[in-house]
């Protein structure tokens, strides 16, 4: 599969106004398992972001804004048929990038890049606006009604976990609605978002309406293209820290903004739950994709007639992951994105044990003999006997790592679950049937799921609370924030 990636060995370039464009400044894409150089990406300068912005702006006014919405939807549903018949080659980069598994990549990430473009340029179709008879003193009336216009341009800052899924998550709506974007993935992740560019331009996709740049945050692409007047929305996923900073970076031009920011996701386990699913449950939202998705659970609190017995089973289950290549179909987890971020989930291993943790299992860096060990591989780790302050209770740690606390009543679970900076998401394990909509009801954040975890209907309201996030995306919540409504009253 390897020597199936596209540009491997080669440079990775930007695409601005219809055209590849190459930088005198390269920076190295990384391989997370074995730590090789699978190519080199060439770095925006402000000149490059500055040209894709205006490249952006006169396509917005030119044919693209000219273009009747069937015509735009077709364009669409020919790039996920362009995505679709170049899938193992995504695939392959996907994997190269990230480390993540053969099978999670073929049927989560680039599936779901493909079916973006489609259900979106679908559902534009139907986007309603209102329509209202407005009386006046004389008795003749008007009519008020609103139509839905493109943003403008939006600036779409993409994250490392889902590198296609969530770049196109927002790209897609935000074509429908007749924008045009720029793109910028993260440096960790540039190879998906490149191959997109060349689906987009094989599939007729005008100059200027699709722009991809590479670089990094401060002082290079994302705060060139945050801070460029030009630029009319900003819709990003990452880091709050990031968020807060592209956030201060839009104030002077009060551009519409859209984040799906960190998360530090509790589950609340009840005595009463169907054990055997709130183990496998919790299993899997504690480390699919070693721990690396916002939605991770972080935070577990069981009550306490349950909790040795469940501490012991969610160890039974850390302990049979199996670590290994992304290429084993046995393969249940692969690395971290980077030797740094594993330098950062191993720091706050250090901090939990020094602050007194139990560790149930885990807690360091696997060795293999072989050349996973230049990789960036954790262990799956569990903790106890911490207290609430404790800081790997309190701050986002994306990893494969959570904390188990033991509670006695409702009350308390809920109160120590919204003890919180953020609010994302939270599971609830429980049959009591009331209880399972009262407690999923007083959560502070943007998605509870009961009795299941990661179930997504992609038209339902996606985004979080607090430090996770502004706005919410999904369905007809998207293509709200891509679109401009404008009244127009008409005296009749």
């Amino acid at each position: 599969m390897y020597e199936k990636v596209p540009h491997a060995g080669g440079v990775l370039r930007n695409y601005v106004a219809g055209e590849f464009v190459a930088s005198n400044r390269l920076f190295a894409n990384i391989n997370p398992v074995d730590g090789s150089e699978i190519n080199r990406v060439a770095e925006a300068d402000a000149a490059t972001v500055d040209a894709a912005v205006k490249a952006a702006r006169r396509a917005l006014h030119g044919d693209w804004g000219q273009m009747a919405p069937a015509v735009r939807c077709q364009l669409l549903h020919r790039v996920a048929d362009g995505i679709e018949a170049r899938f193992e080659e995504f695939v392959a980069a996907e994997m190269a990038d990230t480390g993540k598994s053969f099978h999670q990549a073929r049927s989560i990430d680039i599936p779901r890049g493909a079916a973006n473009f489609r259900i979106f340029a679908d559902m534009i179709k139907s986007q309603s606006s209102e329509c209202f008879q407005t009386p006046t003193d004389d008795g003749r009336g008007a009519l008020n009604y609103a139509v839905n216009k493109p943003l403008g341009v939006v600036a779409v800052i993409a994250p490392w976990n889902l590198p296609l899924l969530l770049l196109t998550w927002k790209l897609a709506p935000a074509l429908a609605a007749g924008n045009t974007v720029i793109a910028k993935p993260s440096e960790e992740t540039p190879a998906t978002a490149t191959l997109l560019a060349e689906v987009m331009h094989a599939a007729g996709v005008p100059a200027g309406v699709f722009n991809l740049v590479h670089g990094f945050g401060p002082n290079s692409a994302g705060e060139f293209l945050t801070t460029h007047p030009g630029v009319d929305a900003v819709t990003f996923t990452g880091e709050s820290k990031t968020g807060s900073a592209i956030m201060r970076a839009a104030a002077d031009g009060v551009k519409a903004l859209s984040f799906e920011l960190g998360g530090k996701n509790a589950g609340i386990i009840f005595d009463d739950c169907d054990f055997d699913e709130a183990v496998n449950g919790t299993a899997r939202s504690v480390f699919t994709n070693g721990g690396q998705v916002c939605l991770c659970t972080e935070r577990l609190y069981v009550q306490r007639p349950i909790f040795d017995k469940f501490v012991a089973a969610l160890k039974a289950k850390a302990q049979a992951i199996n670590i290994g290549w992304p290429l084993d179909e046995n393969t249940d987890m692969g690395p971290l994105i980077s030797h740094k971020h594993r330098d950062k989930v191993v720091s706050y291993f250090a901090s939990a044990k020094a602050e007194g943790a139990t560790v149930v299992t885990g807690g360091g860096v696997p060795v293999f003999g072989d050349a996973r060990d230049n990789g960036a591989f954790v262990e799956p780790t569990i903790f106890t006997g911490l207290p609430e302050h404790a800081r790997i209770v309190k701050e986002e740690v994306f990893g494969p790592v959570c904390h188990i606390t033991p509670f006695d009543t409702e009350a308390q679970a809920v109160a120590m679950a919204n003890d919180s900076h953020y609010g994302l998401a939270a599971t609830v394990w429980t049959t009591n049937l009331p209880r399972a909509h009262r407690v999923a009801q007083q959560l502070e954040v943007g998605i509870a799921w009961v009795n299941t975890w990661y179930l997504r209907d992609l038209r339902t309201p996606f985004g979080g609370v607090k430090l996770s996030g502004v706005g919410r995306e999904g369905g007809v919540h998207s293509l709200n924030f891509y679109s401009e409504p404008t009244n127009i009253c008409i005296k009749l």
